[in-house]
């Protein structure tokens, strides 16, 4: 998306509007698999030697989801503002005023980053259940909750009678207690 400042400077503030392809992300960023054209809405104005760029940006992603890893469309909206100057003295990485040094400013990059800025750390998919992706396979199978209720109380009670047997004395052993407790007095 390349605007000429010559326009901003004629009619301030100058309004665009326009769809831009950002497909390019998915290779930027593993967890995007896809990504839309992106509708970019903003207006320009200068101030003092500084061009001032207020960005709506409006689309959507591709995820996948963090339980199921099926895909997850994610719409965002991106709110920005990005400083530029033709003023080399002007520009300033504390105060991200960026520098330009042609008559053509291409915005491109800086919606990508804010794009980028705006990508999830995981997703979930309202839809789809872990039964659904996965099944019963070898070596292990998916439980509802009332199934796995019921299997814990049953280790449970197989825990409960292994202890009752160790605890109980062989009675080839019994003789050797009386032994202990004549010890102790």
């Amino acid at each position: 998306m390349q605007i000429a400042l010559q326009k901003v400077k004629a009619s301030e503030p100058y309004s665009f509007s326009e769809t831009v392809n950002v497909s390019d992300l998915s290779e930027m960023d593993q967890d995007i698999r896809k990504i839309s054209d992106v509708e970019v809405n903003g207006e320009a104005t200068l101030e003092q030697g500084i061009y001032t760029f207020r960005l709506s940006v409006d689309g959507t992603m591709i995820l996948p989801c963090a339980r199921t890893l099926v895909d997850v469309p994610y719409p965002f909206h991106v709110e920005a503002y990005e400083l530029f100057t033709t003023e080399s003295y002007k520009a300033s990485e504390e105060e991200e005023i960026h520098f330009i040094d042609r008559e053509v400013l291409d915005l491109t990059p800086y919606i990508k980053e804010n794009i980028l800025l705006e990508v999830p750390i995981r997703v979930f998919s309202e839809d789809t259940k872990i039964e659904d992706v996965v099944g019963e396979q070898e070596g292990f199978t998916v439980l509802g909750e009332d199934e796995y209720l019921e299997q814990d109380a049953m280790q449970q009670e197989k825990f409960e009678q292994e202890r009752e047997q160790k605890q109980k004395v062989d009675p080839r052993l019994s003789s050797l207690k009386q032994f202990f407790e004549n010890d102790k007095k």
